[in-house]
């Protein structure tokens, strides 16, 4: 029997602002994200701080309690009718392990968030991930307008 590399780890999910690692975050979002190429650290970090929530995904090893962040998203809402899920990511090493669902699973039944009317987010690759949780496309697009002022 071929054993994970990651079963021994534990992965956990935090809404807790101090425990981001913004070098991880930022890193990810600027080299390695299509919607953030190139975005300045300084955004990245004004993302963070004026978003109402931010969760970030953690592996603990057993061994050691070393704490690694290996995911992230995060969520701007008025916490009553609306909240868009923005800058949602695993890292590459820690994909196909179920912690993209455990992340959106935790984000969408967070206490704050369980009266909001309407969510949506932005995505070109990931639409199967998220009809899992109720996301469908937008009926009428043409409600929706934007205003794209900068692209990274």
């Amino acid at each position: 029997m071929h054993m994970n590399q990651y079963d021994k780890d534990i992965f956990i999910i935090s809404s807790n602002k101090k425990q981001l690692d913004i070098e991880v975050i930022y890193n990810f979002l600027c080299f390695h994200s299509y919607w953030a190429k190139g975005i300045p650290k300084t955004l990245v970090q004004k993302s963070i701080d004026n978003s109402t929530l931010c969760f970030g995904v953690y592996k603990e090893s057993i061994c050691g309690q070393i704490r690694k962040q290996v995911g992230f998203a995060r969520v701007i809402s008025d916490l009553s009718t609306f909240a868009y899920i923005a800058d949602v990511f695993i890292l590459p090493d820690y994909r196909g392990l179920g912690l993209s669902k455990r992340l959106i699973k935790k984000l969408i039944e967070h206490p704050e968030l369980t009266e909001i009317r309407r969510a949506m987010l932005a995505t070109k690759d990931a639409h199967s991930l998220y009809e899992k949780f109720g996301f469908k496309d937008i009926n009428n697009t043409n409600l929706f307008m934007e205003l794209k002022k900068q692209s990274y």
